[in-house]
């Protein structure tokens, strides 16, 4: 990494999320990880006149188990909590993402700043303001809507009742208080009413499974009712590893809330490289390609929901045609609205 070429990359992410001379900035990171981003972070808040401070998590003791989603330790450390939540942002580059710490700081009014992906993909993916309004776009026309359907050519056809939850944007940068968002990222999502979402869900291969970064080999269904997952399976009685996979991983949190349907939406910077995943990435692009359709299961606490299980998985779809109501809003991977799509494909 450049130092001063990621000086300037994080210069302006801080000037896009409006941060002012009257502010103070902290950075989380935690062990080894991502000390250079907080000294960039550091620097380019002073740039901008701006106080700035660095909290820094011991690395975790290794425990057999799975990986919490959101446990970076702050949830034994309430002096760090208090200190995070004294700073008028935050950028976080230990993802906590999902941790009651974490809505706990932002309900203080702290804005929140997720970063954590490689520079090569932060530069690329460097925010702006016309891929935020077309976010918002699709935010309001989300935010209007009482029910979500989506299909495949695989056979995917599962309808979400909305309303029930707020309906959230990722464009990349976050300039209002209580905010968060993620660096890399533009999607657009809410969540399914806790008893509303029923029907039949099938991967195919390409599609993507989060956190285990990988791509479907072989078709995965899921069957859907009243919320929950109830049945993971190979399509049509196949054996299927992936599925397998996943049946694994929820059931070894011992947790049946890691069943339970969390959020939904899709993805909008075309920028974003579907086939981009590396040992080192986090996974922000694959989450926001242009067209994907991506439900996610587990925790939706982030949405205000009550489901704050460790086990969560992220799966963006390809090829999806998603309604709102009876509007199609994504047709077989491409965005039907104009105002959704950038200059070059309108």
């Amino acid at each position: 990494m450049n130092p001063s070429i990621f000086n300037d990359l994080c210069l302006k992410q801080l000037t896009l999320s409006g941060v002012t001379e009257a502010e103070t900035v902290a950075v989380l990171t935690r062990g080894d990880e991502r000390l250079a981003y907080a000294d960039s972070f550091m620097w380019a808040a002073q740039k901008l006149g701006a106080s700035a401070f660095h909290v820094r998590l011991p690395e975790p003791v290794e425990v057999a188990g799975e990986w919490g989603v959101g446990d970076v330790g702050l949830g034994t450390n309430p002096r760090a909590v208090e200190a995070l939540k004294g700073a008028d942002m935050v950028v976080d580059c230990a993802l906590m993402l999902f941790s009651k710490e974490q809505v706990e700081i932002q309900s203080s009014g702290t804005r929140v700043l997720t970063a954590i992906e490689p520079v090569d993909v932060l530069a690329r993916l460097m925010p702006t303001t016309e891929l935020r309004q077309r976010v918002e776009v699709g935010q309001e026309l989300l935010s209007k809507a009482s029910s979500l359907r989506i299909t495949n050519q695989w056979g995917t056809d599962v309808t979400y009742q909305i309303g029930m939850y707020p309906t959230m944007t990722e464009y990349g940068y976050t300039d209002e208080p209580g905010r968060w968002d993620h660096w890399g990222c533009a999607f657009v999502f809410t969540g399914g009413s806790d008893d509303g979402v029923d029907g039949t869900i099938v991967l195919g291969p390409g599609d993507i499974i989060h956190p285990f970064d990988t791509y479907v080999q072989n078709p995965v269904q899921f069957t859907v009712e009243k919320g929950f997952v109830r049945d993971i399976r190979g399509l049509d009685g196949h054996s299927s590893l992936d599925a397998d996979l996943v049946k694994a991983h929820i059931e070894s949190f011992g947790d049946p809330r890691g069943y339970g349907m969390s959020h939904v939406g899709w993805g909008l910077d075309e920028r974003a490289r579907w086939h981009n995943m590396r040992q080192d990435v986090i996974g922000a692009e694959t989450r926001s390609y242009y067209g994907n359709v991506m439900f996610s299961t587990g925790p939706n606490n982030e949405l205000g929901g009550p489901n704050d299980t460790p086990c969560h998985l992220d799966i963006p779809m390809r090829g999806c045609s998603l309604y709102l109501d009876d509007q199609l809003i994504v047709d077989n991977g491409d965005l039907t609205v104009p105002e959704m799509r950038p200059a070059a494909r309108r």
